[in-house]
């Protein structure tokens, strides 16, 4: 679980978002960045069950920095209003599907799949869901993944894909340009005692979704 304070610090942070006021305020932060270190170790621990890579890794290979990128940003606001960690074999670099777990008050969620990849990787997500399709269907109908996660989603073409026809029976998905799915978690739970389990449970569902992706761009 999470201290209370770690979610404290990211709902000050949100109305608070400048320097100065982080300044004021690094012990804060160094707190919180510590909590949730502390909490991504466990978790990687746990999730050496899914993949043996995990073990190799480190706090500092999942988490994002909480300092924005603005070069090239119309906000200018300098740091993140949430703390996120990126579980892949690869680090959270990799350009493959893997699993992430997002900490904001009212809006924490543990999820993953793949964000937008790369037209090479994108055509040959695309190809492995049309060539096993029922395997794919069998992953996304299965009841606790819909129970969790309902359904897929992800920003969607508004033409048909290349190659692809619109009567193919997979077309829904193969338009998708992102796979991710995603369930959220209340405030309470994540400062609770359940909190591992949950987020286990969340990525332990979507495995075979991750697994099926990753097959396609491997």
């Amino acid at each position: 679980m999470l201290q209370p304070a770690t979610l404290k610090f990211i709902s000050s942070l949100s109305k608070n978002n400048n320097k100065p006021w982080f300044d004021d305020h690094r012990d804060n932060y160094l707190s919180a960045k510590e909590d949730f270190e502390s909490f991504v170790s466990l978790l990687l621990k746990e999730m050496t069950k899914l993949d043996p890579a995990f073990a190799e890794q480190t706090p500092k290979d999942c988490i994002y920095r909480i300092f924005r990128d603005v070069r090239f940003s119309k906000d200018k606001t300098p740091y993140k209003s949430h703390f996120g960690a990126f579980f892949n074999k690869g680090g959270k670099k990799a350009l493959n599907a893997g699993y992430y777990l997002h900490i904001e008050p009212g809006k924490c969620f543990a999820g993953g799949g793949i964000w937008m990849p790369e037209a090479p990787l994108l055509k040959a997500v695309r190809q492995e869901i049309d060539y096993n399709f029922d395997a794919f269907k069998k992953i996304t109908g299965d009841k606790k993944f819909v129970k969790l996660f309902k359904t897929l989603h992800g920003e969607q073409l508004k033409t048909l894909p290349k190659g692809y026809a619109a009567d193919n029976p997979a077309i829904d998905y193969l338009k998708m340009k992102s796979f991710i799915v995603d369930h959220h978690i209340d405030d309470k739970d994540i400062t609770g005692k359940g909190f591992l389990k949950i987020c286990m449970d969340t990525f332990i569902t979507m495995n075979p979704l991750v697994d099926f992706l990753n097959r396609a761009i491997d």
